[in-house]
């Protein structure tokens, strides 16, 4: 093969390798928030939480929020506590137990566990796993023990819930409830971050 053909193929090698990169597409998901998870963490189900009311120690106990976002305590029963944070949880429950329970109390809550993600797909161990803050969909990727044999290893695609904003269009996943979270979709990087309740699909690749 001569030089002139030589430098033809793999001019023609490259161009096919551009377009089969993927089109990364995270506007949507970058609209729910990126990064490790802060103060402002909207609490979910699946959430466990640890509540500490000072000076009352037969309330004091990790609580875990269920599918309506509420957690049950004693005296006080259901509390709705789904999309605050933690600083606004603990004022809804400092403001039951002040109605009439506990003289003037103090209540701080912290998240023990968080929700798990969910990775399915083309990886060797696919299910539920434990969320760990800071993580990428690259963690996720060897926490469920790598990716299989025909993985597509340069891109994911990630979906989560997110509030407000277009239901459909590109990377969305559109919702027929009105009213409800709707499930945002998008193809990431492998070193996207990963929130809590995620969902990561790796797909097979083509060649």
């Amino acid at each position: 093969m001569n030089r002139r053909v030589l430098l033809l193929v793999l001019a023609t090698s490259l161009g096919l390798g551009g377009c089969l990169r993927p089109d990364y597409r995270t506007a949507q998901l970058d609209a729910t928030g990126t990064g490790s998870i802060g103060a402002r963490y909207a609490l979910a189900a699946g959430d466990k939480l640890r509540v500490i009311v000072f000076g009352q120690d037969n309330l004091s106990n990790i609580y875990a929020v269920d599918g309506g976002g509420r957690i049950a305590m004693p005296l006080i029963g259901v509390v709705q506590i789904g999309g605050q944070t933690t600083g606004q949880a603990a004022r809804t429950i400092e403001t039951k137990l002040a109605a009439g329970f506990v003289r003037e109390p103090h209540v701080t809550v912290e998240v023990d566990a968080y929700r798990p993600f969910y990775i399915l797909g083309e990886v060797t161990t696919s299910g539920q796993y434990p969320f760990v803050n800071g993580m990428t969909v690259e963690t996720a990727v060897a926490i469920a023990a790598g990716f299989g044999p025909r993985a597509a290893r340069d891109y994911a695609v990630l979906t989560r819930e997110g509030k407000g904003g277009p239901t459909a269009g590109p990377g969305l996943e559109p919702t027929n409830e009105a009213g409800r979270e709707k499930l945002v979709s998008g193809i990431v990087p492998m070193t996207y971050p990963v929130r809590p309740g995620d969902t990561i699909v790796i797909k097979e690749r083509f060649f």
